[in-house]
């Protein structure tokens, strides 16, 4: 073995959390183009080489990729074509070893009858660690039934990554993405991420089970298991009422966008969870929520909240009662929480204290702390309690707009915070008298934009400084696998559109025959509006006109195409944006 090899190990053992930030060295590259061949690549490989699928489509493959590579010599195997690799029928992976990668493989119209159609394990002793799935999707892998239950991703081990992936159009019953633990004794922390996915469409399902992500189960949900989840996509996310269920204890949800998704970030089960930095854009839907509290610990800061819909258990902040001697099924009281600098703009219910009240729920949330949030909206009241907390603290509040619901207390000013807007955001204005009248908090150094604060910090999600902007809402183009976006004819690259020019969109999508496709501009503009599919072949152009601020829509009619991905790609002004259409 070379001698920079030997360094990248040392180096990789001393940070064992960014192996895969490592450089990988191919040793041998094998171009595989049936199961049978694949199936011996993968038994010949050794660290540092590459297995290349070939471009085309993979009926009925159940690929076995069971390797061990080495830090800084990732085992890869890869699509010829990232996105030119379809996998359907009754084709899956499943990843079992060390430092394995997974790229450019899309799972698209197959079926199951049970299990996974991804699973980071093979069995309960053989498991993947350090492992990657990355610039992968899987659309519209569903059984007949609404009712046959399967996962379409199952992530075991330890320090696992999911990331680029796109994830849309699941119908049936189970969680799309699922991090397991394992039972005592080995039960230690897993540090899996999540991050820069586009959660799709899912259409809710009726019932419990439809969650996009879940982290842990009700039975290990007292073990800690630091997972990152960050800066993805969740759009139309109704599968129920769990967009996001944390089920165990010590993650992180940061930096991430909901739009248009009727549900919530439930901390169901499990203690001390950092929520922060994330945008809930309902858009007037109905049932869109925010976040929902139930447990110890948890801290819930410099988030965004504008135009949800939800109530009681859906309300942009929900802090659950609790059940006595609660079993880990049920809800454990909430305690020493925290919910601070956060924004809240035109929410139909705010803050809702002690939802669930009934004579099993009957333990209120108990030393609860609220402080420095900004709230302007007027519908309300902004505060309900369904039940009296007990020992609750308010500090440099601003909730304007609406009745209070409660008798004012110390720590809560009605004033208007004299908000303005900036694209499909508020903020407080130069002479807001949120700025510079809250009280720092150890844990909050920066805000929703990633911007530091400072020694006097402002009230609410938005701290004005000068400095870069480095997380803002995100969009198709900052997330999922990048053939979804490299298809597309290239005019003359446009400038990709800010997130808060303009917003497109369709319902239903899924769709069977039609869907409307929606778009709002910020300013006035000629509109291209075009149909794509897949291989980046024009369809159809739905617009080519002039069009003012605002709301449109027109009508995509597609009774005569395959199912299918489709992209439609707005341009207005010299800028463009792109949104996936799925056709059943």
């Amino acid at each position: 073995m070379s001698i920079f090899r030997l360094a990248c190990l040392a180096t990789a053992s001393i940070l064992p959390a960014l192996w895969w930030t490592l450089p990988a060295f191919a040793q041998q590259e094998r171009f595989v183009r049936t199961p049978t061949e694949l199936a011996q690549a993968i038994s010949n490989s050794d660290p540092g080489d590459a297995i290349v699928m070939a471009n085309g489509v993979w009926t009925d493959t159940q690929i076995a990729f069971y390797a061990e590579g080495a830090p800084g010599d990732t085992i890869t195997l890869r699509a010829e074509t990232p996105g030119k690799v379809i996998l359907n029928g009754r084709s899956t992976l499943r990843i079992a070893g060390d430092y394995l990668k997974v790229d450019g493989l899309w799972f698209d119209r197959g079926t199951l009858t049970d299990g996974h159609i991804i699973q980071f394990g093979r069995s309960s002793s053989r498991l993947a660690n350090h492992s990657r799935l990355t610039n992968c999707a899987i659309t519209n892998y569903n059984p007949p039934n609404r009712l046959t239950e399967y996962k379409w991703v199952s992530i075991y081990g330890t320090h696992n990554r999911v990331d680029h992936c796109y994830f849309a159009g699941k119908t049936h019953d189970g969680a799309t993405v699922v991090v397991w633990l394992r039972d005592p004794p080995n039960d230690a922390p897993v540090y899996h991420r999540v991050d820069h996915n586009h959660f799709g469409h899912r259409p809710d399902l009726g019932k419990n089970g439809g969650e996009t992500l879940r982290i842990g189960t009700s039975s290990r949900s007292m073990q800690n298991s630091f997972v990152t989840v960050e800066r993805n996509l969740f759009e139309e996310c109704d599968g129920e009422i769990e967009i996001i269920s944390n089920k165990s204890g010590q993650n992180t949800f940061r930096y991430n966008t909901f739009r248009r998704s009727a549900g919530t970030l439930t901390l169901r089960h499990g203690n001390e969870a950092h929520v922060y930095g994330n945008f809930f854009l309902g858009e007037g839907k109905s049932q869109t929520g925010g976040v929902r509290i139930i447990g110890e610990r948890h801290e819930v800061y410099n988030n965004y909240f504008q135009d949800l819909t939800g109530t009681g258990y859906r309300a942009a902040l929900a802090v659950v009662n609790g059940v006595e001697n609660s079993p880990l099924n049920r809800y454990f009281q909430v305690k020493d929480a925290i919910v601070a600098f956060n924004t809240f703009l035109n929410t139909e219910e705010t803050f809702v204290i002690g939802a669930g009240k009934s004579n099993e729920q009957s333990l209120p949330p108990e030393n609860l702390t609220i402080t420095s949030n900004l709230v302007e909206t007027s519908m309300g009241p902004i505060l309900e309690y369904e039940d009296t907390p007990v020992n609750i603290s308010y500090a440099t509040n601003i909730m304007h707009g609406s009745t209070l619901g409660i008798d004012q207390p110390d720590g809560i000013s009605t004033v208007d915070p004299q908000l303005t807007q900036s694209g499909l955001l508020w903020r407080p204005s130069a002479s807001s008298p949120a700025l510079n009248a809250a009280a720092a908090l150890a844990f909050a150094t920066t805000d929703m934009d990633g911007q530091a604060r400072d020694a006097t910090p402002d009230i609410g999600a938005d701290e004005q400084a000068a400095s870069p902007i480095t997380n803002r809402p995100l969009t198709e183009a900052d997330v999922g696998p990048s053939f979804l976006s490299i298809v597309l004819p290239v005019e003359s690259p446009p400038k990709e559109l800010p997130s808060t020019s303009v917003t497109i969109r369709n319902a239903p999508n899924p769709f069977n025959a039609r869907t409307h496709v929606s778009f709002t501009l910020a300013e006035s503009g000629h509109v291209r509006l075009v149909v794509y599919d897949i291989l980046g072949r024009e369809v159809t152009s739905l617009l080519d006109a002039l069009r003012t601020q605002g709301e449109h829509r027109v009508i995509f009619e597609a009774s005569g195409l395959p199912a299918g991905l489709y992209m439609v790609r707005l341009n207005v002004n010299d800028q463009q944006q792109t949104h996936m259409l799925i056709r059943q």
